[in-house]
């Protein structure tokens, strides 16, 4: 087992890793729209929030040497189901040929006020 960590993606607020790769898969944390440089929430629309969640899922999944291409499984966490529609047009972007499964899930809340929450699981390439 090993941990991913990266720069292009914001640090852990908990006591969890950005990643980890075992079994020859990459088990992405939940993301949240995080600048990666500041550390603060990005405010915004729901549609900017969500291309904030995308680019930091990328940061992780490119530090582990895969890509959305590789995306096995995905698991949105929306605070409002009324966001579906917009959050799932701006993650339809991320994706060509094959699609990742999904699960979207409405919640009470997420943390620091987010509005959108997506975590991964990619395969490694080989």
């Amino acid at each position: 087992m090993k941990s991913i960590v990266t720069d292009k993606a914001p640090a852990a607020i908990g006591p969890y890793s950005q990643a980890v790769v075992a079994g020859g898969l990459l088990f992405c944390s939940g993301q949240i729209p995080l600048d990666p440089v500041s550390g603060e929430l990005v405010v915004g629309t729901v549609e900017q929030e969500t291309e904030r969640v995308m680019e930091n899922l990328r940061g992780v999944l490119e530090a582990a040497g895969t890509d959305f291409d590789h995306l096995v499984k995905t698991t949105i966490y929306l605070t409002d189901m009324a966001d579906f529609a917009a959050v799932n047009q701006i993650y339809g972007q991320y994706f060509s040929a094959i699609k990742p499964a999904r699960a979207t899930v409405a919640v009470a809340a997420l943390p620091r006020g987010a509005r959108v929450e997506i975590e991964a699981v990619a395969e490694l390439k080989n």
